[in-house]
């Protein structure tokens, strides 16, 4: 088996320039399966490392993505609370859910403003001129916007029962909702990162994100589909966060799931799927 033999610096910043690198081992040309394999494992853990990077010297977009939605809570739990008609529901345990969806788009923003930035600062043009696998870039950036997202979904439950959220579920439960709320951050990143790579511009790029800021509301996450009028309520009903929202409601508060879960999975598989591959497509053409 034959050994790495070339070493490349990988900056780990979006500026010209930057004096911030991360060193990778590269793979000869001509090796065989494995070694391929292994040099696309490599390439894809330094983008992850330096997306990191990036996301540590700017905490403030961490805080920002946990922030909001606990003002959403406190706002939504101590306004809305009284005069809104949620059934023998708590208040502030119906929207736990649609305020975790908050989280995650706030969180997934910065996903797509650093992947517009790579892609309009010249960094990428650097990349490309190395031997590096295309898709490790991308995946690096999905990898890190997960690890936001997942962060501030654990802040939003911890602080939540402040506020009064006493969630039901047991052991079982609370890991599937750790599996979907996953599924969900890489969806959500995966959407972020299509948006960065289509944008010409950083705050374009976070333009195309505000639908994932808009369908919680127009959704069962702050109230249920049946009080919605008419067309609004068809929409709430097919659009896909809906599901997703019934199932982590069901999940927190152990109450009955029926087909919200299949369709949950089913619909982060497929916008996975799509939206990776719609990602790459763009990212080859520029």
């Amino acid at each position: 088996m034959k050994k790495v033999n070339k070493k490349i610096f990988i900056p780990a910043g979006n500026e010209p320039g930057s004096h911030t690198c991360m060193a990778i081992w590269r793979l000869p040309r001509g090796s065989k399966t494995p070694l391929r394999v292994t040099g696309f494992l490599i390439d894809t853990w330094v983008m992850f490392k330096r997306c990191l990077i990036i996301s540590m010297r700017n905490p403030e977009t961490l805080l920002t993505a946990t922030l909001i939605p606990f003002c959403l809570i406190l706002l939504f739990g101590t306004v809305f609370g009284s005069i809104s008609d949620v059934g023998d529901y708590n208040y502030i345990d119906f929207i736990v859910p649609g305020i975790i969806f908050q989280s995650i788009a706030q969180a997934s923003q910065y996903s797509a403003m650093n992947v517009a930035a790579d892609m309009t600062k010249g960094i990428i043009d650097r990349f490309r001129c190395m031997s590096i696998s295309k898709s490790a870039v991308l995946i690096g950036h999905t990898g890190a916007g997960v690890i936001r997202g997942i962060i501030s979904n654990i802040i939003i439950v911890a602080t939540a029962p402040i506020l009064g959220f006493r969630p039901q579920a047991g052991p079982g439960g609370w890991l599937l909702v750790i599996v979907l709320l996953l599924l969900i951050n890489i969806t959500f990143t995966l959407i972020a990162v299509l948006c960065g790579t289509i944008s010409k511009s950083v705050e374009g790029a976070t333009g195309l994100l505000f639908p994932l800021f808009i369908l919680p509301f127009v959704s069962s996450g702050f109230a249920p589909v049946d009080t919605m009028p008419g067309s609004v309520g068809w929409f709430a009903s097919i659009q896909p966060m809906t599901p997703m929202i019934d199932s982590l409601r069901a999940l927190t508060l152990d109450l009955p799931l029926g087909n919200s879960l299949w369709f949950s999975f089913a619909w982060c598989i497929v916008l996975s799927i799509v939206c990776f591959a719609m990602a790459m497509w763009t990212f080859n053409r520029k």
